[in-house]
């Protein structure tokens, strides 16, 4: 019986080339081009005005809303103000999740109550009294002792303190009305003299108002004021004299862009009221606390 012949196999194996240098030299290009891209950008902006480079600085440093809103909110009231935007202003509100927020907030346009009540009670704390908020402003009222010396228009040491505080929450409005009033009692200037006092009264009015004016970013809001004397007969203690500078905030109807101006909202019922305020009060003001001391250790 023959032999079975074996059986050979050729294997060819071809090597291509892929173009002169293989196609390593794409990925060196990209970087090469980024590269030039990053520099040409930054000959451009060495070239730029102060203003531009600001503006192009502050895009990339300050946080976006997601960011502000839980840093400053809190979780619960970050999670509402989300869901109240979401409902009423949904473009918008996706379209705030990766841009920077101004640092200065408008509280009005906010859209929920209890955002309005924690960023009043993160400024001003126990400093406010009265407050009130609705859907469509608030209120609140600051003592004539804490601004002024009592009955005159000289102001008090913490007067710059305040008034910083206030115009953290004015700042940033825009479309708004701030109506300020300046109350006091007769018996409260030394001579009890109406006159005097509605004199005194309007004196700290111009004061308060220029003040908020020129710190307004937005010329769509105005400042307007009055004031309120009244004749307390037969009262001499101090302590039941003590006036108030009261400041209401409202947003216009009608914005200037014609839209229609955005309510303040509240997810669980619409009443909101002093108790509320002081709540968030104690809370802000043990965060503070807790806050301090690990300053201290860090420091």
């Amino acid at each position: 019986m023959a032999k079975e012949k074996p059986i050979i196999v050729i294997k060819k194996i071809t090597i291509a080339g892929g173009g002169h240098h293989g196609g390593s030299w794409k990925v060196a290009l990209a970087d090469f081009m980024t590269a030039m891209m990053a520099f040409f950008l930054v000959m451009w902006l060495l070239g730029q005005s102060d203003e531009t480079k600001k503006a192009v600085s502050d895009y990339f440093s300050t946080p976006s809303i997601i960011e502000y809103n839980f840093s400053n909110y809190g979780v619960e009231l970050t999670l509402e103000k989300l869901f109240l935007d979401l409902l009423n202003e949904p473009l918008k509100a996706f379209q705030s999740f990766l841009e920077p927020i101004d640092t200065t907030p408008n509280l009005l346009d906010t859209g929920s109550q209890k955002v309005v009540i924690s960023s009043l009670a993160d400024q001003l704390g126990e400093l406010a009294k009265n407050v009130q908020v609705s859907q469509d402003g608030f209120d609140f009222d600051i003592p004539d002792n804490l601004l002024f010396i009592r009955g005159t228009s000289i102001p008090t040491p913490e007067y710059i303190f305040i008034m910083d505080k206030i115009k953290g929450i004015t700042t940033g409005l825009s479309d708004a009305e701030i109506k300020v009033v300046s109350a006091m009692f007769t018996q409260s200037v030394r001579s009890q003299s109406e006159i005097e006092a509605k004199k005194i009264a309007s004196q700290r009015l111009d004061l308060i108002r220029n003040k908020i004016s020129s710190s307004i970013e937005n010329t769509s809001s105005t400042v307007v004021g009055s004031i309120n004397v009244r004749d307390k007969k037969g009262e001499i203690e101090p302590s039941k004299l003590i006036g108030f500078i009261k400041l209401s905030i409202r947003q216009k109807a009608i914005k200037t862009d014609g839209s229609q101006a955005r309510k303040l909202e509240a997810m669980f019922g619409e009443k909101q009221n002093m108790n509320v305020y002081e709540d968030y009060v104690q809370q802000v003001t043990s965060k503070k606390k807790q806050i301090q001391p690990q300053q201290k250790r860090t420091e």
